[in-house]
């Protein structure tokens, strides 16, 4: 999911730029650095927000990214060699997410990251992870720009989820075809390159009309405004690009406000944060994007997942904890099949993974390091999940 810095923490431009200037740009030459060894154990950094605006998002990656590291170890590791976590928290901020990746890097000598769960975060990761020629493998990071920027693929950069062109491209048909509404409001958050990015997708698929666009900022609370001109308008959904945060609040509002018609999201809305904001009964005739659904299990590894997740957290799994437990197999995998000496080699494995299964899906890596994979949407009425509709790849 986009998820930059879910839309709720943006990097300053300085910062970002300080940070390139002082690394390797994304995309660029890696090959002064050797990356880290992989020594007596298999080094996993972990660089995820486990404090601060989305923590709901961090802790959820790390739970996954535990249960996968936990069922690892006790199979024998990888390669004979068993994993050793370092988890540090970025604290929702990108700047802190880049600190953390290079003290990782540089002091802890990981030989892969599992993080961040949000695109701005990845952004400003990158210089780091490249200049010191670690794998990254984001969970919730969906901006296209993170894989592949102005022609270049950056070499380090991996994902477990799809990106949000592609979301873009799926709510659009879903909202046509299966919805058949011909007239929306697009509503997104202005504020993030996650919901910018599916807005503009969804604005080149669409088939109907847009008859109104109109946006919301990170941190805002009160919606009555927007949401009572929207309600004079003729419209059929409202498709809201955005996180949990404001699109929960947006939707309990809407609803108390009169507007029954379906509201519709990317995988930001897809953590429980959502329903508790929205309400039970206003989290209903609403669909959002996800890369996983418990309802219906994508093969035998899903149910695996969702039955050692129950039996070490007694609770149910989210999306993120599907995601970033993926994140974890898929590093194994690279690392396994290239018989990994250093980071260089996970790196590589990972490049040219195809055909692995993991729980959200089968998976095969793509020449831009996106993951080539089915999408499900979610239908939630009165604040439980009460369809899905499995999307194929187009």
């Amino acid at each position: 999911m986009k998820l930059k810095a879910l839309g709720i923490i943006a990097a300053t431009g300085l910062a970002v730029l300080s940070l390139a200037a002082c690394s390797t740009a994304p995309g660029g030459n890696s090959s002064a650095s050797k990356g880290t060894a992989i020594g007596d154990n298999f080094k996993l950094g972990y660089d995820l927000e486990l404090s601060g605006a989305v923590a709901a998002y961090g802790n959820a990656g790390k739970k996954g990214a535990d249960l996968a590291v936990d069922e690892i170890n006790k199979a024998g590791g990888i390669n004979g060699k068993q994993i050793k976590v370092i988890s540090k928290d970025n604290k929702s901020d990108n700047v802190e997410a880049a600190t953390v990746a290079s003290n990782l890097i540089n002091n802890d000598k990981v030989n892969a990251i599992i993080g961040s769960m949000t695109s701005g975060a990845v952004k400003s990761m990158t210089p780091n992870v490249t200049k010191g020629a670690v794998p990254l493998v984001t969970p919730g990071g969906t901006d296209d720009t993170l894989t592949e920027s102005k022609g270049k693929v950056n070499e380090f950069i991996f994902r477990s989820t799809f990106q949000d062109s592609y979301q873009g491209k799926v709510l659009a048909n879903y909202t046509a075809d299966k919805l058949n509404a011909k007239k929306v409001v697009l509503y997104y958050d202005n504020s993030s390159d996650y919901a910018k990015g599916i807005a503009k997708s969804f604005e080149k698929t669409y088939k109907g009309k847009i008859v109104d666009k109109v946006t919301f900022q990170s941190g805002d609370k009160d919606f009555q405004a927007t949401l009572s001109k929207i309600k004079s308008e003729d419209f059929d959904a409202i498709v809201m690009p955005g996180y949990y945060n404001e699109a929960g609040l947006i939707t309990k509002q809407a609803r108390e406000l009169g507007l029954t018609q379906p509201i519709l999201g990317g995988d930001g809305f897809a953590d429980p944060t959502f329903i508790s904001l929205a309400g039970n009964p206003g989290a209903t005739n609403v669909y959002y994007v996800s890369g996983y659904s418990g309802r219906t299990p994508a093969n035998d590894i899903t149910k695996k997942f969702i039955a050692g997740y129950k039996a070490k957290y007694q609770s149910e799994p989210s999306m993120f904890d599907a995601l970033s437990y993926d994140a974890v197999y898929m590093v194994k995998q690279a690392a396994e099949d290239t018989k990994a000496k250093t980071s260089v080699d996970v790196k590589d494995g990972l490049a040219k993974l195809k055909n692995f299964t993991g729980a959200t899906g089968d998976i095969t890596v793509d020449k831009e390091h996106n993951p080539i994979k089915d999408a499900v949407v979610v239908k939630l009425d009165n604040g439980k999940e009460a369809s899905e509709t499995v999307v194929k790849p187009n």
